[in-house]
């Protein structure tokens, strides 16, 4: 072999994106690419061998439109309804679900749990395990309650022969943990890499889709919370799901970014117990159900979650300072929003948070990220602050504009229902909000155009309101 064929051979790829050049370009140059890191030396792979004698030579020949058949293949109902919810109803036949998350958020736990009802169903579970042995999938089924029966477990991670042992198997549903682990010959690169991980997630999604047979994969996430491995894989697969918690929180959170059978608005609550993870049906009562009465720095605001309503308890602490530059700490709340609210509440509404250290926290470890919780945050910070309680009953929510104003939010309606349905009885909302809102029975409203006159209703003369 020449010098100058082995030169063709090689490549340099961004480990990212998957971005290829025959030269070294030093960082990745792709305009949708902000890794930050250079581009890496590859072997490129050789010729193609012929393909693999499971494709199906029938599915390749142009088709017309009108003579596609209409067989229906009816979606797969899942044991978590929560689940079934953010897949969009259930598992649609030769879909490909990629279910990523952090390390030991209960990627593992939830597969199995599913594989273990499917198969208990009737239905035939293959289990890819790339990542562990067959003995420890074995003891965290004993953890979780299940002998295993039906759920075949295979420990192969060379693509090829996996693809052949599919083709004897066929299973009915395919599960791998992970595709980081998968890997084809025919790629001369390490698992894991962007090659490996583009050709294991083509040959997969080719071979769901011929079988109509759904796959269930896990997959690594970076350090900036993204999938691990080149971003073609999110385009090739159907479903992009993330598994979230929070530190020290039993609650996760399954959120979808890519769904081509429903819709990316809805989320899953699961709370992680000794017996695995569980469905969460009213998470709003789940988290209220610990929350102390009157207590000081304290306010609910209800917001929206995909289609759903949650009611979640802010909470703040203020305290006069010791440094030369007062401490900001936010948990489950955007850092830079909780700066803006202390400012607006400082300048526009009399509060005064410049010398006080400002701790401000979502209880239970969930995210909020909509601005409908502005209102409750500064309610909370000026409790603490005043030593005042927030009336028990009373819930708040609202977007606060740098000017002070109260600005209305989305589904204000749903909103008020919900806190309805949980018994409360008082909502601050904007003033804005009134028109075209239905307050259901036993709601009373206190409207206000800004923040400063919230404080003084919510705050200093909490018996007025506006009944409607």
């Amino acid at each position: 072999m020449t010098r100058q064929s082995e030169r063709r051979r090689r490549a340099f790829a961004c480990q990212e994106c998957g971005y290829q050049s025959s030269k070294w370009m030093g960082f990745c140059p792709a305009p949708s690419c902000n890794s930050g890191s250079p581009l890496v030396e590859i072997e490129l792979a050789p010729a193609r061998s012929p393909r693999s004698h499971w494709v199906d030579d029938n599915s390749t020949l142009p088709q017309e439109l009108s003579r596609v058949s209409e067989e229906s293949f009816p979606r797969i109902q899942l044991p978590s309804q929560e689940l079934n919810r953010v897949l969009g109803g259930g598992l649609v036949a030769g879909s490909v679900v990629l279910l990523a998350g952090e390390p030991g958020v209960g990627k593992s736990t939830l597969l199995l749990q599913v594989a273990q009802s499917l198969a208990s169903s009737g239905r035939k579970v293959l289990y890819v395990c790339g990542e562990e042995s067959a003995q420890q999938i074995k003891l965290r089924s004993k953890r979780l309650g299940f002998d295993g029966q039906g759920i075949f477990l295979l420990g192969e991670t060379d693509l090829g022969p996996m693809l052949e042992k599919l083709e004897e198997f066929r299973p009915e549903i395919l599960m791998v943990d992970s595709i980081q682990t998968l890997y084809s010959e025919e790629v001369p690169s390490g698992p894991g890499s962007v090659a490996q991980v583009r050709e294991a997630g083509l040959q997969l999604t080719r071979w769901a889709k011929l079988r109509h047979a759904p796959i269930l994969l896990a997959g690594h996430i970076t350090k900036d919370g993204s999938v691990a491995g080149p971003r073609v894989l999110e385009h090739m697969v159907d479903v992009v799901a993330y598994l979230e918690s929070q530190e020290f929180s039993s609650y996760r959170i399954l959120r979808s970014s890519k769904n081509r059978f429903g819709s990316t608005a809805e989320v899953g609550v699961f709370e992680m117990t000794g017996n695995g993870l569980s469905d969460v049906p009213d998470p709003s009562r789940a988290l209220l159900s610990q929350r102390q009465e009157n207590a000081v720095g304290s306010a609910l605001a209800p917001v929206v979650e995909g289609s759903r309503p949650l009611l979640l308890e802010v909470q703040a602490l203020t305290s006069p300072t010791q440094l030369p530059a007062p401490r900001r700490v936010a948990n489950g709340v955007d850092h830079s929003r909780m700066l803006m609210i202390a400012a607006v509440a400082g300048r526009r509404a009399g509060v005064e948070l410049a010398g006080q250290d400002i701790i401000v926290s979502v209880a239970g470890g969930f995210q909020v990220s909509e601005p409908a919780a502005d209102l409750a945050m500064a309610l909370a910070m000026a409790s603490s602050l005043r030593n005042a309680a927030i009336s028990p009953e009373l819930v708040a929510f609202g977007e606060i504009g740098l000017s002070g104003e109260l600005r209305t939010v989305p589904q204000a309606q749903r909103r008020l229902d919900e806190a309805a349905r949980l018994g409360f009885s008082q909502c601050a909302l904007p003033e804005a909000s009134l028109e075209g809102l239905a307050p259901p029975d036993g709601m009373k409203l206190r409207p206000a155009r800004t923040l400063r006159q919230m404080l003084r209703a919510v705050l200093e003369k909490p018996d007025r309101g506006l009944d409607i």
